[in-house]
């Protein structure tokens, strides 16, 4: 009878443990129950059917970056150019980010690299540098748009990086070389005339 009533009381404490599911802030968690969407755990103490119910996911609603791997874009002259690009997401629909697409982050990651090709590849060179901000604009938007079906909100799009051939390079340190001292010839002689015209 002793026996009996350990294995039940360990029995309720092991029910008991496994209906009582801690949720920390700033996440939430997805349980099905039978292999069917229940609902959405807040954050705080929840209670779950022990063996009925089943914590699918852990959601963080915090904001998250993602780092896009360094892609080579062909600019509309043909110059081949490295971008280094950062993306600033958060989830704003935990379901649908567990059960509208298979693995969010490989999402977001794939639609950046394909909208980042498309919007620099009608681009030239020049443009790539002098337009950084409206590229950032242009790439949220776009990604903000197709990310809302997953429960995403992309929040900012930022380029850390734009690497031209080191033949480029070269040509460009040339020419801001040349033109550094174009200034500084400029200025030397209207300093040499402004003296002559004190002299006098």
């Amino acid at each position: 009878m002793m026996v009996f009533l350990i294995v039940l009381f360990v029995i309720i404490v092991i029910i008991a443990i496994r209906s009582i599911r801690i949720v920390r802030q700033s996440e939430v968690c997805i349980i099905e129950r039978l292999g069917r969407f229940h609902k959405v755990a807040e954050a705080g103490v929840n209670i779950i059917v022990p063996f009925v119910d089943n914590v699918r996911a852990v959601v963080s609603l915090k904001q998250q970056t993602m780092d896009i791997p360094p892609q080579g874009v062909i600019t509309s002259d043909n110059v081949t150019i490295t971008i280094d690009t950062v993306v600033f997401y958060r989830i704003t629909d935990p379901t649908k980010a567990i059960y509208e697409i298979q693995n969010l982050t490989k999402g977001i990651e794939y639609l950046a690299i394909t909208t980042i090709r498309d919007i620099v590849g009608k681009m030239e060179l020049d443009q790539t540098f002098s337009s950084r901000d409206a590229i950032n604009d242009k790439l949220r938007v776009i990604l903000d748009e197709a990310t809302d079906i997953w429960g995403c909100k992309v929040d900012r799009v930022e380029i850390k990086d734009i690497t031209p051939p080191a033949d480029i390079r070269d040509a460009m340190e040339k020419q801001m070389n040349a033109e550094r001292n174009k200034r500084a010839l400029i200025l030397e002689a209207e300093r040499r005339k402004t003296i002559s015209n004190y002299s006098c």
